[in-house]
Formats: C-alpha cells, sequence, structure tokens
C-alpha cells in the first residue's frame, strides 16, 4: 500500500488485496466458538500490509469484563492517529488505524505472535471479524459493530473474558497455552500434567496429615493413608475427565468433608476407646462416605441436581466456599505458635512466592506463583534440618522419643513439647515405610454404618456440590467453547458421587470431589488441556504404589502442616469470594447478602461450639479440636439422641450456616439477573448443533449415544 498523504490518496475498495497465503473461510462453528486456525490468513493479518482494530463480536455494546468488572480499551501502540473516521465506543471517541506499509519483518513477526495470543482475536475466530479471513478493514468505513478488544493487562493474573457470541454466552480469552482438546506431545502434556499436580500439592495430602492423628494413628497409618489418597484421586480424576463433566478438573480430598470428619472423630462414643482406636475410627468414616456418596449420585444421575441448580448462584456460592476456608481458625495458628520459628518461616516464604515474587519467570514460567507449597515447604524443611542437625532443639538428658508421661526430669518437661514440634527426625514414617505397597478396598475392615453419622454427611454432599458447579463453570470460561449444558453437570456431580464411593471403600477417610483450587492453578499455569491431567493423573497412580513416597510425605512436621494450612484455607475463602466477579458485587443487595451469611456462619457455630462449656471445662481434647466436639454438650437436647447428634453437628459447621443463609436471601430478595450474576448454562439443543461443544463434552467411545434418551445425563 501507498504511504503518501492521507488526503491524497485515493479511497480504497471495499475489499483491500488478499494476503499472500490463502486464508481458510471461517464456517458457522467458527464464527460462534472463536477457533483460530494457526496457518491460515485469518490470523496472519500483518501479511496483507494492513493492521485494523479488530472487533469485539456482533453484540453493538460492551460488555463488562467478568474478572475485572470493567471494560478496558487499549489501543494499538505505536500505530499513527487515523485520517478519517471516529467510531465511539462507550461515549469515548476511539481512532481508527489506517492502513500502513510495514517494512520491518520484525515487527511484523511481532503482531503475528501477538495475533496468536490471542491479543486481537475477537469472538468470531478472526481478524477483522467481518468473516472474510483476509486480516484488514476498508479504511475509513468503519463497521457499527467493531469495537476495540478488551485486553488482559501485562503481567496480570487475572482471566479475562472476551466477547459474547451469538447466543448471549461469554467466550474464552484466548490466553491459554492449550486449551480443552489441545495434545501438544507426549513429553510437554506429561511436564505440564505434573506441574499442575505438583501446584496443588497441599490440597492433595495435607487432610490426611490432619485427620489420621486425629484418630489416635501412627506415622505408618499417616503413609498408607497418603498413599491411598494419591491413588484413589488419580483413578477417580481419569473417570471425571472421561465420564464426568470432561473438564480437566483435578478429584481429590476436599475441605469441604475436613470439617465433619473432624466432627465425627471426635463423637462422644469414641472418647472413650483405649490404644490406636484409628481402624475403629476409619471403619464408622468409611460407612458415613459412602452412604453419602450414593446419595450425592443418586442427585445427579436422577436428574435432581438440575432443578437444584435454578437456586445455585455465585451469591450463594460465594460465601459457602469462604465459610469453608474461614471455619478453620481455630486449627490454624494456635498449633504454627508450638514452633514459631519454622511455622512463621513457612508462612512467610509461601506468602512472598505467590505474591511478592509472583511475576518473576524463568524460562517463561513463573515457578514462584505457580509453586509457592513446595518451594516453601522445602525451604522450610531444610532449614529446620539444619537447626535440628545443629543442635537447636537438643537438651542435655532428654530423649524426645521417651513418652511425656514418663519423663521425671522438670527439664526435659519444659522442652519436651518444643522438641517434638521442632525437630524434623520425630518421625520414622520414610523409614518403616516398603518400598512397595498396593492400596486396596476395604484395608482398614468391613465399614460401619450409622445413619446419624451418614446423614451430617450427607448434608455436607450437598455442599461439595455446590462448590462444583461453581468450579465447573469458572473452569469452563477458561478452557472449553462454552459452559457444559445442565445434563452434563448433574453428570459430573454424580460421577462425583460415584468417585466418593470409592474413596469409601478405598479408606482416605474424606469424600472425592473437585478440588476448588483448580480454577486458579489453570489460570496460573495456563495449561487446559484434558490429556495433561490425564497424564498426571497416571503418574500420580504409579507414585502411590511407591511406599517411600508416602512415607516420605508422612514424615512432614506437624508445625509445617499448620503453617501451610494456614495459607491453603486463606486462599480457598478467597477463591470462594472469587465468585461475586460473574456478579455485581457492588450492588448492595448482594454485600447484604454475602455480609450477612459471612458473619451468621460464624456467629451461629460459635454458640453451638461454646455452649455448655465453662473456663474451667476439663476437655478432652486439644484447644484446636474443640469446635468438633459440640455433639456432646449443644443446646440442642431432645429425647432422641440421634437427632440431638445431627442438629448440633450440623449447626456447628459453618459452612451449612452460610448456604442456608445464601440460598434463602438470594432466592427471596428482588432482585435482576444481572444483578445477581446467575449462571448461565448451555442450551442442549445448541450445544448438540455445535460440533465444538459437543466434542469438548460427549462421552467417549460412542458410550453417550446409548445413554442419549437420558436427558440430564449428556448434551
Amino acid at each position: 500500500m501507498s504511504s503518501s498523504d492521507p488526503k491524497a490518496r485515493p479511497k480504497p475498495g471495499p475489499w483491500p488485496p488478499a494476503p499472500d497465503s490463502a486464508p481458510l473461510p471461517p464456517s458457522t462453528w467458527a464464527k460462534r466458538t472463536g477457533f483460530r486456525p494457526k496457518f491460515s490468513g485469518e490470523t496472519n493479518a500483518s501479511d496483507s500490509g494492513q493492521i485494523t482494530l479488530t472487533p469485539k463480536t456482533r453484540e453493538p455494546d460492551n460488555q463488562p469484563d467478568l474478572e475485572a468488572g470493567r471494560t478496558r480499551i487499549t489501543p494499538p501502540p505505536t500505530l499513527p492517529p487515523p485520517p478519517a473516521a471516529h467510531p465511539v465506543v462507550n461515549g469515548e471517541s476511539e481512532k481508527v488505524v489506517p492502513a500502513a506499509a510495514v517494512s520491518n519483518k520484525d515487527q511484523s513477526v511481532k503482531r503475528r505472535k501477538e495475533s496468536d495470543k490471542g491479543l486481537g482475536v475477537n469472538g468470531n475466530g478472526n481478524g477483522n471479524g467481518n468473516g472474510n479471513g483476509n486480516g484488514s478493514a476498508p479504511v475509513g468505513q468503519p463497521d457499527p459493530n467493531q469495537h476495540p478488544p478488551r485486553r488482559a493487562a501485562r503481567n496480570e493474573d487475572v482471566v479475562v473474558v472476551d466477547g459474547v457470541d451469538g447466543d448471549g454466552f461469554v467466550a474464552r480469552h484466548s490466553h491459554m497455552n492449550y486449551n480443552l482438546r489441545d495434545s501438544p506431545g507426549l513429553v510437554p502434556i506429561g511436564l505440564y500434567g505434573f506441574q499442575h499436580y505438583l501446584s496443588i500439592l497441599g490440597s492433595l495430602i495435607l487432610i490426611p496429615l490432619v485427620i489420621v492423628p486425629a484418630m489416635g494413628g501412627d506415622h505408618e497409618d499417616t503413609s498408607r493413608v497418603v498413599s491411598t489418597v494419591l491413588f484413589v484421586s488419580g483413578v477417580t480424576t481419569l473417570l471425571h475427565t472421561s465420564f464426568g463433566s470432561r473438564l480437566p478438573l483435578i478429584q481429590g480430598p476436599s475441605f469441604v468433608y475436613l470439617a465433619p470428619a473432624l466432627a465425627i472423630i471426635n463423637s462422644p462414643e469414641f472418647q472413650g476407646l483405649n490404644g490406636n482406636n484409628f481402624k475403629h475410627i476409619m471403619k464408622q468414616l468409611q460407612g458415613a462416605i459412602i452412604i453419602a456418596s450414593a446419595f450425592q449420585a443418586l442427585l445427579g444421575y436422577s436428574g435432581l441436581m438440575s432443578l437444584l441448580l435454578r437456586f445455585i448462584n455465585p451469591v450463594v456460592v460465594a460465601p459457602t466456599i469462604a465459610a469453608v476456608g474461614l471455619s478453620f481458625y481455630s486449627y490454624g495458628f494456635p498449633l504454627v505458635g508450638s514452633c514459631l520459628e519454622i511455622g512463621v518461616l513457612q508462612i512467610v516464604l509461601v506468602i512472598s512466592f505467590s505474591l511478592y515474587l509472583r511475576k518473576i519467570s524463568v524460562f517463561g514460567h513463573r515457578i514462584f506463583l505457580i509453586y509457592a507449597v513446595p518451594l516453601g515447604l522445602a525451604i522450610t524443611w531444610a532449614a529446620a534440618f539444619l537447626l535440628t542437625e545443629a543442635g537447636a532443639y537438643s537438651y542435655k538428658g532428654c530423649d524426645v522419643n521417651v513418652p511425656a508421661s514418663n519423663i521425671i526430669s522438670e527439664h526435659c518437661r519444659a522442652h519436651v513439647a518444643r522438641m517434638k514440634h521442632c525437630r524434623v527426625d520425630t518421625s520414622h514414617a520414610l523409614k518403616s515405610s516398603p518400598w512397595f505397597r498396593f492400596p486396596y478396598p476395604l484395608q482398614w475392615g468391613t465399614p460401619v454404618f450409622h445413619w446419624k453419622m451418614a446423614l451430617v454427611m450427607c448434608v455436607v454432599s450437598i455442599i461439595s456440590s455446590v462448590d462444583s458447579v461453581g468450579s465447573y463453570h469458572a473452569s469452563s470460561l477458561l478452557v472449553a467453547a462454552r459452559p457444559p449444558t445442565p445434563g452434563v453437570l448433574t453428570r459430573g456431580i454424580g460421577l462425583e458421587g460415584v468417585s466418593s464411593v470409592l474413596a469409601g471403600l478405598w479408606g482416605t477417610g474424606t469424600g472425592s470431589t473437585t478440588l476448588t483450587e483448580n480454577v486458579h492453578t489453570t489460570a496460573v499455569t495456563k495449561m487446559g488441556s484434558r490429556r495433561a491431567i490425564e497424564v498426571g493423573a497416571c503418574v500420580l497412580i504409579v507414585l502411590s504404589l511407591v511406599g517411600k513416597v508416602g512415607g516420605f510425605i508422612a514424615s512432614i512436621p506437624e508445625v509445617m502442616v499448620a503453617a501451610l494450612l494456614c495459607f491453603m484455607w486463606g486462599m480457598l475463602a478467597a477463591l470462594g469470594l472469587s465468585n461475586l466477579r460473574y456478579s455485581e458485587a457492588g450492588s448492595s443487595r448482594n454485600i447484604i447478602i454475602v455480609g450477612l451469611s459471612l458473619f451468621f456462619s460464624l456467629s451461629i457455630p460459635a454458640y453451638f461450639q461454646q455452649y455448655g462449656i465453662s473456663p474451667n471445662t476439663n476437655l478432652s481434647v486439644p484447644s484446636y479440636f474443640q469446635p468438633y466436639i459440640v455433639a456432646s454438650h449443644g443446646p440442642i437436647r431432645s429425647k432422641y439422641g440421634g437427632v440431638n447428634y445431627v442438629m448440633n453437628t450440623l449447626l456447628s459447621l459453618n459452612m451449612v450456616i452460610a448456604f442456608l443463609f445464601a440460598v434463602i436471601l438470594d432466592n427471596t430478595v428482588p432482585g435482576g439477573q444481572l444483578e445477581r450474576g446467575v449462571y448461565e448454562w448451555s442450551e442442549p439443543e445448541a450445544a448438540r448443533r455445535d460440533p465444538d461443544v459437543a466434542k469438548d463434552y460427549e462421552l467417549p467411545f460412542r458410550v453417550g449415544k446409548v445413554f442419549r434418551w437420558v436427558k440430564w445425563v449428556g448434551l
């Protein structure tokens, strides 16, 4: 093109010269899903010698950024001002970039790379939004439907969702390295999959390190449970990515089940047991989890979950999941205080890596943000080892292996707690663990079923389903063409119930569900490939068979576990509240509902937990387990002991109170759909007509055709 004076330059025709490479005309599904071929004229806009503002979509009005809460318009840098037209965007005049000859090859390549990264691609999947595939537009004749694209700020961690398709669904931003069905190769997939699991290591291994000692188990029991958790997590993740929602979501022990598990562990009937009562309590937990999981599977596969979806919205999910993280405040730092120098160092390192150093990249990877937990754990463990070897926690004449009740010396009595919690050589789990161990079902014995414990877990399984609904929606916006249909969602919930049945049979101590941290990890690592998650699950299964792996994890000192949990529970609360970005977070209606739900989720359980306990009461459990013994002293005292147990336990669980308040208020207080942020799911008929959506969510091996008549478990 000519670079002469704009006033003397003749008006170009309606079609600029075609690029060198023949473009691939976008099909109908490409316009709807935002598909961008890598080697066609649709993405090589710079090859035609022109640069154009990329339109957003067919919808004339800008939609608010779901992550940032506002529309950000960033004009392309270092481009001359336009000669003529000035389209108006959001009430502000925005200039159209003229066609210009590009002689610098490096600049052309740079623009192509930016286009491949999704910085200049609209919801239609082509460079100009008009479906021509030529990457240019007539100068001075802007399309009234064209708008500048919203682009994520540099080094920003939020996920910016860009564009609205013809059916009103928000199209995902193409900032992911790999999307749902991408398969770049075995080696990259293996590395990314292992990275994904390593980044959420805390969610996988920390729960067994809490519940097994609470049940009276020793280090060998902890090692066996850790291996079992890794095995079940790998198996259930493979099942979920194949026959569940098919989204890249890791299944594992959820913090949702931790509080009710601790309540069952501290039931009055278990307080008088002597010796190692680990297996006895584990069998009770297994029975409760199996019944609750069967209820959750029935909830999903019967289609009842699709009826409950109309009551589950972001304003309900946000305080419910936030209450899960906030409920463990009594366990976190009180246990860190048993060895302050080690616990505080662990917290400071993890916070520094995840916040202050989060933008530092090494070979294109934000290693400090992605591996904040394992890096912090490794450095703190090394520091504790050096202090132990240097004799910082050695006291003359004192042996840490001698029980506290047998210690006569007052000098040793004063330091036994410090020696126990600060030294790293007190655990013998690694030495006693075999090299090979195969987890098998019913390894702890035949499960014992009690209706009162099962009823508590059934209510908790509903909370777990609410958590998964939010995770499905957020994950689909990142990696899939559209959100799943209600049938796909209920199918995922049903399979989570089946997965929890397997967890109950194998004896992990908790149910298996979608880990909330998945969404954060996917957004940070930019890895949304289903194949990567499946390869990582296979690696997890192999590691579970190596007994030394479970023994190594079981050797993590208790104070480091508590310090990591402080960070994990805080992040869980933040991830729960982040669901408010799908609603009008500034609405007074939503603010009051969330605020009341969170306050009463802390206040009402505190009333039940403190009822009947005087300052001089001699508790049979440590102070950090006091909130979970409410069944023995709660305010509800009818003549039916089972009813007392169920009601006192449920009303002492923070997440249950938060869910009840949020679901009642959100569905009774008037509010518009945009204000409430009602989750939008894909319509089944529209999904069946879209080949891209069908490939995302259809069951493999033509299994879906067999169950096509079951409308609530398919597309």
